[in-house]
């Protein structure tokens, strides 16, 4: 893979965990990943924040799949492809949702031609001046929440639970503790990838985006991620939750989701006072 631009920060795990307060896309985003408590083996998530000029970035969660050999090489693979095809697109004043599906298609391809059967869930969420829009592959997610606790957007996990919940056959609560839950039906790095593209959403000023694996959303239900993300400083919120997924890793309660994972996290806000997009 060819080496990325020093503005471009990628956290791929390689140490017990990883945890960046930064500035990207006109906003303030924490950026944090960590192996699962309950394996020595590493990390196979990775997390990339690419900016786009001054008022843009892109916010990448990649989890490599579970089970599928080199399921690491596959979501770095995929987040460096991706990185790499947005400088090239940015070079050339391409617009970004066209450069975006353009890099994701060409991560696709670079991951099947690693020809060892690795796969990766990627969800990204691109930040133009205030508008968000997502692109979802799997089953990591997308949410951008409000400062009373609006649900402006979120993402449909590609899993037979996640179109349940979606549709209104399951609610959000019943889904973390079903028994199809981990059944993901679309990754990134097969010859039927798609990719969910969603609607642009206006962020005002204080509304918090979050990516996040399933490691996150697997053990902490949303009103949970909701409460926790809308609140206090960006540093502190982040804090908070990876806490409580870490917890909920643990420490089995009864009635609590608890699944060890690999976890990973990007929080952004806008400031007051930036300018539209």
């Amino acid at each position: 893979m060819a080496d990325m631009p020093q503005d471009i920060v990628m956290l791929d795990g390689a140490d017990t965990a990883d945890h960046r307060l930064l500035r990207a896309g006109g906003g303030e985003l924490v950026a944090y990943t960590r192996r699962s408590p309950d394996k020595d083996t590493e990390n196979e998530d990775t997390v990339g924040i690419i900016p786009w000029g001054p008022q843009a970035a892109v916010l990448v969660v990649a989890d490599g799949a579970g089970g599928l050999p080199a399921g690491k090489r596959a979501s770095l693979t995929a987040v460096s492809t991706l990185a790499n095809s947005l400088q090239v697109a940015l070079e050339k004043t391409t617009l970004l949702r066209t450069a975006v599906l353009n890099g994701i298609e060409a991560a696709n391809t670079a991951v099947r031609e690693l020809a060892n059967g690795s796969a990766t869930t990627l969800t990204v969420v691109t930040i133009e001046g205030r508008l968000a829009r997502s692109y979802q592959i799997g089953d990591s997610e997308a949410i951008v929440v409000g400062q009373r606790g609006r649900v402006k957007l979120q993402t449909t996990a590609h899993s037979p639970t996640g179109f349940a919940v979606e549709a209104g056959f399951l609610d959000q609560r019943a889904a973390l503790h079903h028994a199809e839950r981990h059944l993901v039906s679309n990754f990134l790095g097969t010859p039927d990838m798609t990719i969910d593209v969603g609607a642009g959403v206006e962020l005002a000023a204080r509304d918090t985006v979050v990516v996040a694996s399933d490691g996150m959303t697997d053990n902490v239900h949303f009103d949970e991620i909701i409460e926790l993300a809308r609140k206090g400083p960006l540093d502190d919120a982040a804090r908070a939750l990876v806490d409580k997924a870490r917890q909920r890793m643990l420490q089995e309660r009864a009635g609590q989701p608890s699944k060890p994972d690999d976890l990973s996290l990007i929080l952004f806000r806008k400031p007051p006072g930036e300018p539209s997009h």
